[in-house]
């Protein structure tokens, strides 16, 4: 019998006071297994994250018992896949804290998220000689889509610097808030520094001049509390699979007035209201944006994982992350020849690194072998990797179902890579 969240109780004894890690990652089946006969030290996360039993349960729930098409059924299993669906839509408005379900469209993730903005408002915005804002530490999936729409329309990306510790240069972003900057498109957590932007401020500075904000959220969504009406941002995307959900499903936040001012993303089934030949008119929010049979079972699979880690206390998950950062960060500190690459004051359970004279790929290798799961590469923000001038890092990303002692397990397989490579 897998433990459930809501059977948690703290363990006073342990040195993680805050969360039972031991009985949180009993409900992580792929945690058990060994790889390369050594326990798995499951170290990923920001590249996708585990799933816990209750996730897994409802996905083979609705492919076993409700597997149906959603909203156009009056059978009783449409009917329960449809009420399903939705309450799932509802779980991600608490989750994000939005003022209203309509404000909460499915896509298949934060990239989808981005580019049905790019192309759905920035299109109907942007004209020959705007500017659109990002920030130097962006993933691709919040440059390219930028970067198409202004080779289309003639605008000109901007981009605003960061510092030695990967950290934003706010008076530098604030000078390139110019009259024809028509929408900032900033990450919230980097995925290859771990740092954590100044949104707050990031919003309140572009608000004063009547710009729109968009925060790429797939970072932020799975380690930190979210709430979309405090921060006052326009529009919101995170993944489910890094909020411990299933693959191919994520959501946008968008506030009601914006996303009823946008025309539809794609044509097709459920997202129309009458269609003949002449002439077609166009549903009502969300649906409008969710055209064709979207991932239902993948929905409802969001659903579980936002229940799950709502059940421990996003403010919790934060609270043992951040002990666990503190703790890795001195860990290899400790390493001669490891050098940090993102050492913001604010951070979030990034750990990426360089180390000496051995390429990231081979320091990767070596630490599978001691079953160690690590990223090695550009992680998607090149420019980032040009920026510290270096090809590539190692990245070791942290959950709350990580432990101090596979902390440990890296550093001493880092120790490892130094002695092979001398």
């Amino acid at each position: 019998m897998h433990a459930t969240i809501h059977e948690m109780t703290p363990a006073p004894t342990s040195p993680d006071v805050a969360l039972d890690v031991q009985r949180i990652r009993a409900d992580f089946p792929i945690l058990r297994q060994q790889v390369h006969g050594k326990p798995l030290a499951y170290l990923d996360n920001a590249a996708t994250s585990q799933k816990p039993q209750p996730v897994l349960d409802a996905l083979l729930r609705f492919y076993t018992e409700d597997c149906s098409n959603i909203h156009r059924g009056v059978h009783q299993l449409s009917e329960r896949a449809t009420a399903a669906y939705e309450r799932s839509r509802g779980k991600v408005r608490r989750f994000l804290n939005a003022a209203e379900g309509r404000e909460i469209i499915f896509v298949r993730g934060t990239t989808e998220g981005v580019n049905l903005v790019a192309y759905a408002f920035g299109r109907q915005r942007v004209t020959a000689g705007d500017e659109i804002l990002i920030t130097a530490m962006e993933h691709h999936s919040n440059i390219v889509p930028w970067q198409i729409l202004c080779e289309e329309k003639g605008a000109r990306l901007l981009v605003a610097p960061i510092n030695d510790a990967g950290e934003l240069r706010l008076e530098e972003f604030e000078k390139l808030l110019r009259p024809r900057v028509k929408l900032v498109s900033v990450t919230h957590v980097s995925n290859a520094l771990g740092t954590v932007n100044p949104v707050e401020e990031i919003i309140r500075m572009s608000h004063a001049r009547g710009i729109p904000v968009l925060l790429d959220g797939a970072q932020a969504a799975p380690h930190m509390k979210v709430d979309v009406r405090e921060l006052d941002c326009d529009f919101y995307a995170f993944s489910g699979h890094k909020v411990f959900g299933p693959t191919g499903i994520g959501a946008l936040y968008g506030k009601a007035a914006l996303l009823d001012a946008m025309p539809p993303f794609q044509g097709g089934g459920d997202m129309i209201r009458s269609v003949t030949f002449e002439k077609t008119t166009y549903n009502s929010l969300p649906y409008k944006f969710e055209g064709g049979t979207p991932h239902i079972a993948g929905a409802i699979g969001l659903g579980a994982a936002i229940d799950y880690v709502m059940g421990i206390g996003m403010d919790r998950i934060a609270a043992y992350e951040r002990s666990l950062l503190e703790y890795g960060t001195q860990a290899l500190e400790n390493i001669s020849g490891v050098r940090l690459i993102g050492t913001a004051k604010e951070k979030a359970g990034v750990l990426s690194f360089v180390l000496e004279g051995v390429h990231p790929h081979d320091v990767g290798t070596v630490l599978d072998q001691e079953g160690i799961a690590v990223r090695t590469g550009h992680h998607c923000a090149q420019p980032v990797m040009e920026r510290f001038g270096i090809p590539a890092t190692t990245r070791a990303s942290l959950a709350f179902y990580n432990t101090h002692e596979e902390v440990d397990t890296l550093a001493a397989g880092i120790q490892k890579v130094k002695e092979l490579f001398g």
